[in-house]
């Protein structure tokens, strides 16, 4: 098992940033994966970044690239998500998430809060 538990979130202007961190605790060994999602109002929720724990490889959303910054500290089980420019449509509850293979999306957590206001 692997608890996630995430923070960092809050309300900034648009144009801003935010560092959203978390924290995985447990099993972490067993991670291939973790990245980063988000669901704002309405919606359904939605991809935004993929880190591979072991390689270090990076994805991201076309909506965030260049904007958005995944990364990890291993020594510290720590997962960061480093966003810049921030625009209003950014707007949402963010979650990070855990895969033991490249396929699925083991364990998540349970979300920190994102508002960026015009």
């Amino acid at each position: 098992q692997v608890q996630l538990v995430e923070s960092g979130g809050g309300s900034v202007q648009a144009g801003g940033s935010l560092r959203l961190s978390c924290g995985a605790s447990g099993a972490t060994y067993s991670i291939h994966r973790m990245g980063w999602f988000r669901q704002a109002p309405g919606k359904e929720r939605e991809w935004v970044a993929t880190i591979y724990t072991r390689r270090g490889f990076t994805f991201y959303d076309d909506l965030v690239k260049g904007r958005f910054t995944i990364s990890q500290d291993n020594a510290k089980n720590t997962l960061y998500l480093q966003m810049d420019s921030l625009k209003p449509e950014d707007t949402a509850m963010y979650y990070c998430a855990a895969g033991l293979d490249a396929d699925t999306w083991n364990y998540w957590g349970q979300g920190t809060q994102v508002t960026v206001s015009s």
